[in-house]
């Protein structure tokens, strides 16, 4: 795949802590990344913002209010992993498609495509700008605005499951299902609107575990060992 979108779990970074940031869990993606971009892989990145603020837990505030405070916390997030990119030798932007002052950039595709040209590193925060909308479908409406070839999902669990495998032990993973499928069995991979979006616009996804050695990278060679959800 020339050009990919990674969608990272805001929990997922921030490890054992299970909110806030770790560190030491976000400089192996960083590095995993790197990986990606000197072999010329293109890398746009969404990143969750559950390890913030879930604003669907709270019921005295206003959804509107709440999905705002969401947004923000996946703002948050780009800048700190942003940073950790820049680290371990990469360039980066964040775009939003709200204006955050000298914080991000404004997205545009064009502008997009000028970094990724230049071997940039796209950070895609702030979700879609509205409320309702979750960054599952920010991930894939970005995945198709950027014309990626697929979506890499590191999740917290190995791949896709046909029940809970927390809850059921007997849990059987695909590795590989429809994009139809996942939408008849509720599978639950990304929501329901990000899942439509996907079928529309014939945008595969690969879903694997976060904390699998060298996951990233494996996701777009032949060792990967997740679940592929065909178009």
């Amino acid at each position: 795949m020339k050009r990919i979108l990674l969608k990272l779990s805001g929990e997922a970074l921030a490890g054992e802590k299970h909110t806030g940031f770790d560190e030491a869990t976000v400089t192996v993606v960083a590095e995993q990344v790197k990986q990606l971009i000197d072999t010329g892989t293109e890398v746009g990145i969404v990143i969750g913002g559950g390890n913030f603020w879930r604003g669907r837990t709270s019921e005295n505030i206003d959804r509107t209010k709440a999905d705002q405070i969401g947004m923000l916390a996946t703002v948050m997030n780009c800048i700190y992993v942003s940073e950790i990119f820049r680290s371990a030798g990469m360039m980066t932007q964040i775009l939003t498609p709200f204006e955050c002052g000298a914080f991000t950039k404004l997205f545009a595709k064009d502008r997009v495509n000028k970094y990724f040209a230049k071997g940039i590193v796209c950070f895609f925060a702030g979700g879609t700008g509205h409320p309702y909308f979750s960054t599952d479908t920010a991930t894939v409406l970005r995945a198709v605005e950027i014309e990626a070839d697929g979506i890499l999902l590191a999740k917290a669990i190995d791949g896709v499951y046909d029940s809970d495998p927390k809850t059921n032990p007997d849990a059987v993973k695909y590795d590989q299902v429809s994009i139809q499928e996942v939408i008849d069995k509720k599978l639950a991979v990304v929501d329901l609107t990000a899942s439509i979006m996907c079928m529309e616009n014939h945008m595969p996804m690969y879903v694997f575990g976060l904390n699998e050695e060298n996951s990233i990278v494996k996701a777009i060679s032949g060792e990967f060992s997740g679940t592929k959800v065909t178009v």
